[in-house]
């Protein structure tokens, strides 16, 4: 899955649709095996919907919605993100403005204390 030093591998074995399949991965072996389950529900559904498709076609559907749900989770991300950048911008710029509108403030107050006394 992920790359890193053959140490920290582990090797799952899991079952899709009756085939078994080892594999190498840094994640632990429940998460693979819950990725697996999960991968098992979706081929069945569509090969039950489907009374005519193969194994091979239902994985191939399968590879392409969860490549289309990845695909929409990034574009989402992205528009997380531009939106975060947009709020952090929009926030720099109210606390300048807070902070020149306090200095005016204090400026204006030891104004009206100046007039006050020279009464």
């Amino acid at each position: 899955m992920r790359g890193t030093s053959v140490l920290e591998k582990n090797r799952i074995q899991i079952t899709i649709c009756g085939v078994e399949y080892v594999l190498v991965s840094e994640n632990e072996e429940p998460y693979v095996a819950s990725l697996a389950a999960e991968l098992e529900n979706k081929m069945r559904a569509l090969l039950q919907e489907q009374g005519r498709m193969s194994a091979t076609q239902a994985a191939v559907l399968c590879a392409l919605n969860a490549m289309d749900e990845a695909r929409q989770a990034l574009v989402t991300a992205e528009g997380l993100r531009a939106g975060i950048q947009d709020y952090l911008e929009d926030a720099a710029r109210l606390k300048k403005e807070a902070e020149l509108s306090r200095h005016e403030a204090e400026r204006l107050h030891k104004e009206l204390m100046d007039l006050k006394r020279k009464r």
